[in-house]
């Protein structure tokens, strides 16, 4: 009787005794052993054992070989990644940055980060700090395209394996959105607009651009005109216009504020912004100069300060194109961890992006 009280005071946690039960028994063995010989041998449920062997093997325990058999291998110490985020203080870069954290934690990664701060010098800073702390991966977030060489580089010679988000590096692995796809959908949308309550007839294009980014992210705005071309082929090619909004709020008030005083008669423009916070920016110019009637926007990231804008009726802004971010965070550390088990990842990673218009957000 006083044993079974014992027992009952260890609040023992089952899933995990039955996973040690696991590992003990692959230790044991001394030997590959198959899904079914643990199933046997521990004669607990053929979906709890294949579950713990698959979070085992996930995180770092055991080792599959091609014909699918289990063998406990030494304990890893944990890894630790550095991530440089874009900037603190940008929404997008916030939501990624929150992914990483919960992806990391889930997988029993140390992540290590440092804010870009949207500034060349500190990400090339922040660079040199993760090779001085010896970190086993670096994510990179960073928007200039001409100290990417510099700050990969840096990486590489340490041997450190780099992941870029969405900004190309040299050595590194991409992981982002199809730039051109994204652009082309957000242009596409425009057109379809200006089609449905302008009959077609479109007096601007604007385009705003993030030039410091380089060819790839400005293929946005490439897509966004093609995807007006697509639709409206008899627009003036000298009617498209790009501005280096930088992807930033203030800049691109400033800008399109000043391009709208420019053209006080003109009453039908298409804005295609490389990011929401850009959008958001000449949104701000628009309403300022009450011509929310004349300009429609579209943006990149679906950051909620614009889907809450979306979803007012009559906004200028009118769609934008969502770039799944919650994907982010286990995509990127599956990859990372992928790279340091020497498995085979391709250069390239596209995340699948999604367009949200207001009206979809009505329906």
């Amino acid at each position: 009787m006083l044993a079974n009280k014992t027992t009952k005071r260890l609040y023992l946690i089952p899933i995990l005794s039955k996973a040690l039960d696991v590992m003990e028994l692959l230790q044991a063995e001394r030997a590959p052993m198959s899904l079914e010989a643990v199933f046997q041998r521990t004669r607990f449920s053929k979906t709890s054992v294949y579950r713990i062997l698959q979070t085992l093997l996930h995180r770092g325990y055991v080792a599959r070989s091609g014909d699918g058999l289990y063998r406990l291998v030494s304990l890893p110490l944990k890894l630790r990644f550095g991530f440089a985020s874009q900037s603190s203080e940008m929404p997008f870069s916030q939501a990624v940055t929150q992914s990483l954290q919960a992806a990391a934690a889930a997988s029993g990664v140390d992540l290590m980060i440092l804010d870009n701060r949207y500034d060349a010098a500190t990400a090339l800073k922040n660079a040199e700090q993760f090779v001085q702390s010896r970190i086993d991966l670096v994510i990179e977030f960073q928007v200039e395209q001409q100290v990417a060489p510099v700050i990969a580089d840096r990486i590489a010679a340490a041997g450190i394996p780099l992941i870029a988000i969405d900004i190309p590096h040299p050595h590194a692995i991409y992981f982002g959105v199809n730039n051109y796809r994204v652009g082309y959908d957000a242009g596409s949308l425009l057109a379809q607009y200006a089609t449905d309550h302008w009959r077609g007839q479109v007096d601007w294009v604007l385009g705003l651009d993030i030039e410091e980014a380089g060819p790839l992210v400005q293929s946005r705005i490439t897509g966004a005109f093609e995807g007006v071309r697509s639709i409206l082929d008899a627009i003036p090619v000298e009617s498209f216009v790009r501005i280096d909004g930088r992807g930033m709020h203030e800049k691109s008030y400033r800008l399109v504020l000043d391009f709208l005083k420019r053209h006080p008669r003109d009453k039908r423009i298409l804005v295609a912004a490389a990011t929401d916070t850009s959008a958001l920016g000449a949104l701000q110019a628009v309403e300022e100069l009450k011509r929310g009637k004349q300009v429609v926007i579209v943006g990149q990231d679906c950051i909620p300060e614009a889907v809450e804008e979306m979803r007012k009726p009559g906004s200028p802004i009118i769609g934008s194109v969502s770039h799944e971010v919650n994907e982010y965070g286990p995509r990127i550390i599956e990859i990372g961890l992928g790279l340091l088990r020497g498995r085979s990842v391709p250069p390239y990673n596209y995340v699948v992006h999604r367009l949200v218009t207001s009206e979809s957000l009505r329906a």
